[in-house]
Parts: C-alpha cells; sequence; structure tokens
C-alpha cells in the first residue's frame, strides 16, 4: 500500500510475439522475461498484488511458478494489433467484479526487464504524492534528438525534420529531449478512459530513468544488449536523485 491505498501490478504478457518467437518465456540471464516484472513487483513494498494479464498457458504456469496470480485475456485483446490500454481496461473492470478496493496500477511490461523496485516506487510516490497527477510514465533521454532529425522527400533535398532546427549544433547545445522507454506506467484506476491509445491518462507527471536501465527488447539485438549490460553489470543500480 502507498499513503493507505492497495495497489496493483499488472504484466501484460501475450503469447504471439512475431519478432522474438516466445519471447516473454525466454531466458534472460537465466530467468524467463516475464518472471522480471513480477520479481521486481514482488520486492516492491507498496505493492499489494500481482497479476499477469495473458492468452497463452506457458505464460501463465511460468507466471505462477514466479508467485503471479493470472487473469486469462480473451483472444480479441491478444492480437498483434491489440492496444496495451484495452488490456488495462479489461483487467480494471476484472478487478472491480472481483471486488478489488486497490486504487493504483502500475504496469510493468515484461520487454522493459531492467527496471528496478526503485523506479516502480519513485512512479508511485509520484502518483500518490500529487493530488493533481492521475498518472506517470517513465522517460529516458531521447537517443536522436529531435533537431537531429531528417525529412527526406523523393524529389528534394534533405531537410530538417524540426522547422528551424539547427542539426549542426553541438551536442551541449541542443534542447533537452526524452523518450518514453515504456519501463513503468502507473495510473490511478479512476482516469483510465473508456477510449484512445494512450497510456498517459488524466494529468501525467514524468519519471526519468538512465539509459542502460531503459533497454526496450523487441528484437534479438535488443536481448543481446539486455544481456551484455547485465553481463558487465552496467544495469540495475539506482541513479542518484
Amino acid at each position: 500500500m502507498i499513503r493507505g491505498e492497495r495497489v496493483v501490478a499488472l504484466v501484460p504478457a501475450r503469447g504471439g510475439s512475431k519478432t522474438v518467437p516466445n519471447k516473454n518465456v525466454r531466458p534472460l540471464d537465466g530467468k524467463p522475461l516475464v518472471a522480471w516484472p513480477i520479481d521486481v513487483a514482488a520486492a516492491t513494498d507498496a505493492v499489494d498484488r500481482v497479476i499477469v494479464s495473458t492468452d497463452d498457458e506457458r505464460i501463465g504456469a511460468t507466471a505462477r511458478e514466479f508467485g503471479a496470480e493470472v487473469f486469462d485475456r480473451p483472444p480479441e485483446l491478444a492480437r498483434d494489433d491489440s492496444l496495451v490500454v484495452e488490456t488495462i481496461r479489461h483487467t480494471v473492470d476484472e478487478l472491480a467484479d472481483r471486488g478489488e478496493a486497490a486504487r493504483y496500477v502500475t504496469l510493468l511490461e515484461p520487454t522493459s526487464p531492467l527496471r528496478t523496485p526503485r523506479d516502480v516506487d519513485r512512479c508511485l510516490d509520484r502518483l500518490a504524492g500529487d493530488p493533481d497527477i492521475d498518472s506517470v510514465a517513465t522517460f529516458t533521454e531521447a537517443e536522436i534528438n529531435p533537431h537531429r532529425i531528417w525529412r527526406l522527400d523523393d524529389d528534394g533535398p534533405p531537410e530538417p525534420f524540426v522547422d528551424g532546427a539547427d542539426p549542426w549544433q553541438p551536442r551541449q547545445s541542443l534542447p533537452e529531449a526524452y523518450q518514453l522507454n515504456g519501463a513503468v506506467y502507473a495510473f490511478d484506476v479512476d482516469a483510465v478512459s473508456e477510449e484512445g491509445a494512450s497510456l498517459l491518462f488524466g494529468t501525467p507527471g514524468a519519471v526519468v530513468m538512465p539509459p542502460e536501465r531503459s533497454v526496450d527488447i523487441d528484437t534479438e539485438v535488443d536481448f543481446a544488449l539486455a544481456e551484455a549490460l547485465l553481463e558487465a553489470g552496467l544495469a540495475g543500480g539506482d541513479d542518484a536523485e
């Protein structure tokens, strides 16, 4: 609990990955990918309940092995084009039907395995500590500053993507830019929208994470990067505030 309110951790893990088959049960540093967010949630003091939403029996069995509850996800929410927010809505409705009184949910996707309990705590602290905030997400410094992105037209010269940008500026002179890293989302269940694709509900807030904990696994290269960071001991440490 946090400030007297219950917290549920939701791990969405469907079984139909195409780029990396069986991704959510594939071992990373000897542990199935879906187990990484389960373990982080279990180590986060504020989290009262850990639920994995899946359509896949193997993922469900693995989730139970590592101590999570499993909610069966309907097939229509497990297609390639299904939105994560649809699973959130389904799970929030299911929790209400089962009498769960949690006020907050933190979404922990298996594809961001290098987050730490401290990252989750910071999001929940920000959410519960500010009455004007309805949701929080983690960000990291943008891999490519938008002032250095170009637009290429078939018949025209390359042009800066941002009108008026000077892509030749030294890095230190560029405006700060951040991207969502997908590691942690947290939100008040009452703020969950009934439509739209966004995971930033109501008035959102941000928590910044370092790049070494912001790996988002979508390809074999991402898997290799996460393995290398873990082997080198560069992932898992908390950043100074």
